[in-house]
């Protein structure tokens, strides 16, 4: 068993394409730990999101700060602290913060799941 302390974690910056801001990010659980997932916090300031984009194996998002949105092409809901948001492989979608509010989740992924960015 290990405990990890996320608060003790230190906050990378990044700022890739994949989002519309700059966002900071936790390494949780990697492939030093675990064969079979990955698991990171991600934190989003005010209105920043991610572009829409798929991966290649189930992603769970687990609201851990904030409110935020997570979005398909058909619909789009917002989330707050507790929600756990399932999205298969494949599907086109987009997370991030609502309006005003700061906004953090937890992904869990398979560590071989490939993102492909799917908007500019």
């Amino acid at each position: 068993m290990k405990v990890i302390k996320v608060a003790k974690i230190a906050r990378e910056p990044n700022s890739g394409k994949l989002f519309t801001g700059t966002v900071t990010m936790q390494p949780v659980i990697g492939k030093d730990l675990s064969k079979n997932l990955v698991m990171a916090k991600v934190n989003f300031g005010p209105g920043v999101r991610n572009k829409f984009h798929s991966h290649s194996s189930e992603q769970i998002l687990i609201v851990a700060k904030g409110k935020g949105i997570v979005a398909t092409e058909k619909e789009q809901k917002t989330v707050v602290v507790g929600d756990i948001i399932f999205i298969p492989p494949g599907e086109k979608h987009w997370h991030g913060a609502a309006e005003g509010s700061k906004f953090s989740h937890l992904y869990i992924m398979s560590p071989d799941s490939k993102t492909t960015q799917l908007e500019d």
